[in-house]
């Protein structure tokens, strides 16, 4: 009984959803240019940042699990920071650090002109900062578990640390890199606190489509309803699909 009764907690805000969706108007509300400038803003900087979480990710993730030195624990703790602050707060670090009158937003600024706040490209680095932690975890998860016997052997042979991590040690952690890509890319796709604090909420540059919910809730309900449940449908589809691809290579059902 508690087990569906878990369930029930995700299933029924979701039958609330489809209860109150003008489906006659449906067609109509998602043609808009507001919606299909937010999907398109939304898919596109989503993925950059899942990208980008993984090309800085997976590195200090193995950073994590296999380097001792000082301080790692006070690291690991400001890397996963993110997963309990408020967005709102992280978006305002953001600002403070990366504005124009930030920390190092200034001299960038003054040196290369630089400017990430209210820009879509703030909106990819928002949604990197928030999601990239949970490719951290699950990777330096699964580095910590593997078998280091391969690698060692690897070495044994003469393989540069390099390639054994391209050919020994990638290949172990590739279904944890693919769940953690996931993680990361549902994460940003939903991202709003950060978004909004430090890129702000300017149609077709910066307005993704959890921005445009917002701003529809008070002028237009049923375009705020049609947008939440294009979400939703967006992001099952692609959960359910690459769930059924990777997550079950990693051990678990599909």
């Amino acid at each position: 009984m508690l087990g569906v009764a878990g369930a029930a907690l995700f299933v029924l805000p979701m039958a609330g959803l489809l209860s109150v969706t003008p489906w006659t108007q449906l067609g109509d509300l998602l043609d808009d240019d507001v919606v299909l400038d937010a999907l398109r803003l939304s898919i596109v900087t989503s993925v950059l940042a899942a990208a980008l979480a993984t090309v800085l990710g997976v590195p200090l993730a193995w950073l994590l699990a296999r380097t001792s030195f000082p301080g790692r624990s006070l690291v690991r703790a400001v890397v996963t920071l993110p997963m309990v602050l408020p967005p709102v707060v992280g978006g305002a670090a953001l600002l403070f650090a990366l504005g124009r009158r930030g920390l190092v937003g200034e001299p960038l600024d003054a040196a290369t002109g630089l400017t990430l706040p209210f820009t879509t490209w703030g909106v990819v680095l928002a949604n990197t900062f928030v999601a990239m932690p949970f490719l951290v975890v699950t990777v330096e998860s699964a580095i910590a578990a593997l078998d280091h016997r391969h690698e060692r052997a690897a070495a044994t042979l003469g393989a540069s640390p390099l390639t054994v991590f391209r050919r020994v040690t990638l290949p172990m952690i590739a279904p944890a890199v693919r769940a953690g890509i996931i993680l990361a890319w549902a994460r940003a796709f939903g991202e709003f606190g950060a978004t909004i604090t430090f890129a702000g909420n300017l149609q077709g540059r910066t307005q993704t489509l959890p921005l445009a919910v917002f701003v529809s809730l008070d002028s237009d309900r049923d375009a705020a309803i049609a947008m939440s449940l294009l979400m939703v449908v967006v992001s099952v589809i692609v959960l359910v699909a690459l769930r059924g691809r990777w997550w079950s290579r990693a051990g678990g059902p599909s």
